[in-house]
């Protein structure tokens, strides 16, 4: 691509691993490997000293540095209680993402020999509003214009059209990562990738089958020595067995049985996992990536998708021989295919902001030739002689700047309502934007003041996982408030109008107007459970003075 059109890259910000790619001059997607030459980096993090170590040498010394070094980030991402303190500082969940982010640009960076400024970042379709504005944070944090947030299975279906098939078929993406577990329905055709429905569970994956051999290997130790303390107390002897584990599970994958050694205070134990006894130990974590499949099929159905055509496995940890197994015997019709598990999304990703990329430049070209706003400018009806233009300067053919025009609609993964008070006087939340439905959106609800003679309204935004139009509050959790200041003397339930608009990556913003006088507040929810404000600021100035390796 020439330096006439602005390139994006994509990063795939994995709770285990991650990976930063690009589209080629052929217009093929290519990973960058780190400075190590691998094209994946583990999503570890390593303080030591003065400076940040990410990646292989950071996951070595987590068991030499079990206090320095910070794992599994992302299932953190927008925990307020999450807090990692090093040397008197404390540091959240998104500057520890950024860390791992800036090893990746960087090693790209000197790999391409080329700035890297502007990204595509990755997260699990089930993500919430929280999660997705870390993760936007985690990116500037880094130094870097994040142009969107992207789920991963829509990911994983572009490079799946892209690579596997330009056929229009109804696909099912199961991805389990080393984190997170998504499943997506998306109906991909040759001018446009539409997601269905979507599901999953943010705290299920590869880590908890670790977590169940780990305990079963504690358990036997103790049989077999004797020993009745809690060995993983010790963290030394819980990081050495995170790394045996990884390890072991992988040995399973290929061998019926894996020997373990565990030592602990001069004991020592030899431990035979079998992979029949690892499946059984999991078995109920599987069963659960099934029942939420199904749940997101009843889904697909009230929409009017009552099969599908492939079923696609990504994530590293679908690999496990377990995983295909009990998918071909819950769909026997369906043969499940693992496509590229380490690669997809990020492939797919690239493939995206590729996208983007060629279309900021098609509208800059028409809106010059024409004089239209890029606001008024629709892709589909652009002149050939300008595809044709924007393709020579970038180095691409036609047909890859013509797939660029692809439309991709997604849906969002959560209910989003307000809190409101019943007939009963008691609170209830209701739901203007309801899981699954079709994004962008802009859903307006009339509501009433609650008591006469009122002076302003709290407007309490609730995000849910659940489909129903009212519910309780305790099933729903507050992302944010919006203050609307009232007129004088109004009456017992006059009317509130409420707008919720959705934008394509999950951002929200609540408009609220009090229709008698007009009055009116606008508010994009920007959650307090985040990094914001001061401390947003000293993280990005510690960002910019640390030196990452």
């Amino acid at each position: 691509m020439t330096n006439q059109i602005k390139k994006i890259f994509a990063i795939d910000l994995g709770t285990t691993y991650s990976a930063i790619a690009y589209v080629d001059e052929h217009g093929k997607p290519v990973i960058i490997p780190n400075a190590e030459n691998q094209s994946i980096t583990p999503s570890v993090v390593f303080f030591d000293g003065d400076n940040v170590i990410v990646g292989d040498i950071a996951k070595e010394n987590t068991k030499l540095y079990p206090n320095e070094v910070v794992t599994l980030i992302k299932r953190s991402m927008a925990d307020p209680n999450f807090l990692f303190e090093y040397h008197g500082t404390e540091y959240k969940p998104e500057e520890i993402s950024a860390y791992i982010i800036r090893k990746l640009i960087k090693d790209a960076s000197q790999e391409l020999g080329e700035e890297i400024s502007d990204v595509v970042i990755t997260c699990p379709a089930y993500f919430g509003i929280n999660e997705r504005e870390a993760t936007r944070l985690a990116g500037e944090i880094a130094g870097l214009k994040v142009r969107q947030i992207l789920n991963e299975p829509t990911g994983a279906a572009i490079a799946y059209g892209k690579i596997e098939s330009t056929e229009e078929k109804v696909i099912l993406v199961y991805d389990l990562g080393g984190g997170t577990f998504d499943i997506t329905m998306i109906h991909s055709k040759p001018d446009a990738i539409d997601v269905i429905c979507t599901g999953g569970d943010k705290e299920l994956g590869g880590k908890d089958w670790d977590d169940r051999i780990i305990q079963y290997l504690v358990d036997q130790f103790q049989v077999k020595t004797g020993c009745n303390d809690n060995i993983l107390e010790d963290i030394d002897i819980w990081q050495d067995l995170q790394l045996t584990v990884e390890k072991n599970k992988k040995t399973l994958s290929q061998r019926a049985k894996a020997p373990i050694i565990v030592t602990y205070h001069g004991e020592r134990a030899k431990i035979e996992l079998t992979r029949d006894k690892f499946e059984e130990l999991t078995q109920d974590l599987l069963e659960r990536t099934i029942s939420l499949t199904k749940d997101m099929l009843l889904e697909a159905r009230k929409k009017g998708y009552s099969k599908f055509d492939e079923f696609i496995l990504v994530g590293g940890s679908t690999r496990m021989p377990q995983i295909i197994k009990r998918i071909e015997q819950e769909f026997p019709a369906m043969k499940p295919k693992l496509f590229s598990p380490d690669e997809a999304v990020v492939k797919g990703a690239a493939l995206y902001a590729l996208k983007l990329s060629l279309n900021d430049e098609l509208s800059k070209r028409v809106t010059k030739h024409s004089g239209k706003s890029p606001a008024e400018v629709k892709l589909n009806d652009i002149p050939e002689e300008i595809v044709q233009e924007v393709a020579d300067d970038a180095g691409f053919t036609l047909a890859t700047v013509k797939h660029s025009q692809i439309a991709i609609r997604n849906v969002t993964s959560k209910s989003f309502g307000v809190l409101a008070v019943n007939e009963d006087n008691k609170e209830r939340v209701v739901n203007l934007v309801l899981k699954n439905t079709p994004v962008p959106t802009k859903i307006t609800e009339n509501f009433g003041t609650h008591v006469s003679n009122q002076e302003t309204v709290e407007i309490i935004i609730m995000e849910t996982d659940v489909t129903d139009k009212e519910l309780q509050p305790e099933h729903a959790i507050e992302i944010g408030t919006a203050i609307l200041t009232l007129p004088p003397n109004l009456k017992t339930g006059s009317p509130i109008e409420i707008t919720f608009t959705l934008n394509e990556e999950g951002r929200l913003q609540i408009t609220a107007f009090e229709v008698i006088q007009a009055k009116k507040v606008s508010v994009i929810i920007e959650t307090s459970s985040v990094i914001q404000g001061e401390q947003l600021e000293q993280a990005k100035e510690r960002s910019r003075k640390l030196m990452i390796c």
